[in-house]
């Protein structure tokens, strides 16, 4: 395969990874970076060494040498940098949250024509256990879903001695909190390895700012999220319920589980064993007999291992990455819908 010539916009921490993985991956060559702040441009320069360093990314847009763009910068400016790398013919991935609402997803939908484009929400489905739980799943192996649920909360830490980027809690920029920060990860596993099936009708939401207890542990000024609850009607009567929180007031909790009517399984988004994943197999003799997902059968070995090498190698084989922008789409959906509802204190219906 013909390396892929790719441009990383945005060279802070998260674009760093994407600069690490794209100097290491056999089928993706790092032609060029780009950031508006020098010191990021600097220590990106020092560690990667990529052939063309710009300070803008227009500049970047306009070099030959760059098939595709990665996207790893604050989500208030991203759709307008990927609309001008569609139009100057970029392949482009983009970081999470897609966008900062439903109306931009349609507009890159619209722009993308036939290049390749998707979303990083996608990270944790690459893990062997999110792979095999996608086979059983979508293969039937827990009958008609019933139920996906996910509740994820986290403890606050001691006061930190300097306070988190300003961006991650402020709505403006970053199109909201906890939602968008690792609530999109969580509608995209569960999503994902249900196979797309959910499609959401109506959601009914609840929102909370952090506990007035911890909020010297924030940036000044924030306004977004950092607790929601929400429960997601879809289709043919599936439940899917998902809460997410941090600088809980509570020690850290997790759990993910999908119910269907002839089996369950409970499993952890971060915990890629298949041996850690419990499935509930059952019969009307036995009733249900509980086993792990390993004894199902073994896990396909993973062809890629994050989203950018994915990415690439869909543009080789003309197909779009895990998570595309028609999947990105519905998780914004109902991230609006989310938010909507929280404001008004109403269920609020999704148009499909």
């Amino acid at each position: 395969m013909e390396p892929v010539k790719v441009g990383v916009i945005g060279c802070g921490v998260i674009g760093s990874r994407h600069l690490s993985i794209a100097s290491e991956a056999s089928h993706i060559e790092l032609v060029a970076a780009a950031d508006l702040i020098e010191s990021n441009r600097v220590r990106a320069a020092e560690r990667f060494d990529p052939p063309e360093m710009y300070d803008n990314d227009i500049d970047l847009l306009d070099d030959d040498d760059v098939e595709a763009v990665v996207l790893a910068f604050p989500t208030q400016y991203r759709t307008e940098v990927a609309l001008r790398a569609f139009e100057r013919g970029k392949h482009v991935l983009i970081e999470k949250p897609i966008a900062m609402n439903a109306a931009e997803v349609e507009q890159l939908i619209a722009a993308r024509g036939d290049l390749i484009s998707g979303c990083c929400s996608s990270r944790n489905r690459f893990r062997p256990a999110a792979e095999l739980a996608t086979q059983l799943i979508t293969s039937g192996g827990l009958g008609e879903l019933r139920s996906v649920h996910c509740r994820a909360l986290r403890g606050a830490g001691k006061e930190p001695e300097t306070p988190r980027p300003a961006w991650r809690l402020t709505k403006s920029l970053n199109g909201g909190g906890i939602l968008v920060n690792w609530g999109c990860y969580d509608l995209d596993y569960l999503l994902g390895i249900t196979g797309w099936q959910l499609k959401p009708q109506t959601v009914f939401a609840q929102t909370w700012t952090i506990p007035p207890v911890f909020e010297s542990h924030i940036a000044a000024g924030s306004d977004a999220e950092t607790h929601y609850t929400a429960l997601i009607r879809c289709e043919g009567g599936i439940v899917f319920s998902v809460e997410r929180g941090e600088f809980m007031t509570m020690h850290r909790h997790e759990g993910w589980e999908i119910i269907g009517t002839e089996g369950s399984l409970k499993l952890t988004m971060g915990d890629g064993k298949p041996e850690n994943v419990i499935y509930d197999r059952t019969t009307t003799e036995g009733g249900v007999e509980s086993t792990t997902l390993s004894e199902v059968g073994e896990a396909p070995e993973p062809e890629h291992s994050t989203p950018l090498s994915d990415f690439a190698a869909g543009i080789r084989e003309n197909r779009q990455p895990l998570t595309s922008l028609e999947n990105a789409l519905v998780m914004q959906k109902i991230t609006d819908a989310i938010y909507a509802s929280s404001e008004t204190g109403k269920a609020v219906e999704i148009a499909g």
